[in-house]
């Protein structure tokens, strides 16, 4: 006889329309019930049209039907809190005193390293006026869901996306609010979304410690935070900013990453440091954590961030902090 742990392994096969994880990824599948031929499935309903749950019910049926010895197959579904699908290993949010310093462009190479290790993961872009990753990432779709969730965008390599971008008519639209309504917002993100089962979600802060980046830290269950900098003069004072933010949310750094560190003129093999000499021992000294990496002015990935395919971009800068990172970062998974 079928087992219930045949039934699940094959609705990994069944892909959620809008979403494209499967049932199992999203964490849909409530409960499996074997008895005698007859398979009894309960699906959570969250964030799914009824369009959608009729297709389900259909593509469900024709796939356990194919396993032996079952004769019958019932399909039902239930509601259910998009936070109770919820399963996320690690939350990591990346920050950044002010703004311009390439914060959205570390999150995003950030997922991009853990996508590549082989783990789920998603972004949740809390940067609501300056909102970049879904250009990024080249995505323009609108989410799907229903009046019960919202589902993620998902990327051309699997990373889940949520953005404020992907709501508006046009990506240029400025979205003018004042702070309790952006924090309304990033709650939403947290709470209305169906992440699923993943084992890392990247949450984009927005530039400063106002409200906004409070609302993450107070809601979130962040595990730890990355602090990106540039090498100027007024590095310091606005790392401690945010690390004394970090300090007093009771959230540790994980490290500093400092971008636009350098610029590499390969035709006579040098480093020209743009922006004046490298402060990132400096920083991670002041931050008490590791310097994760040391990120180049590049061409390329500047090139590849306005064609939207930044998860193609590779660099030994990029694979430097790859593994840095995955030094700092608990067992994932």
């Amino acid at each position: 006889m079928v087992t219930e742990q045949q039934v699940t392994e094959s609705l990994k096969e069944v892909l959620v329309p809008d979403a494209m994880r499967s049932l199992v990824a999203l964490n849909l599948v409530r409960q499996v019930v074997v008895s005698d031929q007859a398979v009894n499935i309960t699906l959570a309903s969250t964030a799914l049209s009824a369009g959608t749950q009729a297709w389900l019910t259909a593509k469900v049926k024709a796939t356990v039907e194919k396993l032996p010895e079952v004769n019958k197959v019932e399909v039902e579904f239930i509601d259910v809190k998009p936070t109770e699908l919820n399963h996320i290993d690690h939350i990591i949010a990346v920050m950044s005193g002010k703004g311009g310093v390439g914060k959205s462009l570390v999150a995003s190479l950030t997922a991009v390293a853990l996508k590549r290790q082989g783990y789920e993961v998603g972004i949740l872009d809390a940067d609501i006026t300056g909102s970049s990753i879904p250009k990024m990432f080249g995505i323009t779709a609108p989410p799907g869901g229903s009046d019960t969730g919202i589902l993620p965008v998902l990327s051309r390599s699997g990373i889940e996306i949520m953005s404020i971008n992907l709501l508006l008519p046009h990506e240029d639209d400025a979205v003018i609010w004042r702070g309790p309504l952006m924090s309304k917002a990033i709650t939403q993100f947290w709470e209305d979304v169906v992440w699923g089962k993943l084992d890392c979600l990247v949450v984009d802060l927005p530039p400063g410690t106002a409200d906004a980046s409070l609302t993450v830290l107070q809601t979130i269950p962040v595990l730890g935070i990355i602090i990106v900098f540039t090498p100027q003069n007024l590095t310091t004072m606005i790392v401690r900013k945010a690390v004394n933010m970090a300090q007093k949310m009771d959230k540790p750094v994980l490290g500093v990453v400092e971008n636009m560190a350098y610029l590499y003129v390969p035709e006579i093999d040098k480093k020209i440091e743009l922006f004046g000499k490298s402060r990132g021992e400096e920083m991670a000294q002041a931050a008490k954590a590791p310097l994760l990496g040391q990120l180049p002015i590049d061409s390329e990935l500047a090139r590849l961030c306005d064609e939207g395919t930044i998860e193609r971009y590779n660099s030994d800068a990029f694979m430097n902090f790859s593994q840095a990172f995955a030094q700092v970062l608990p067992k994932v998974g």
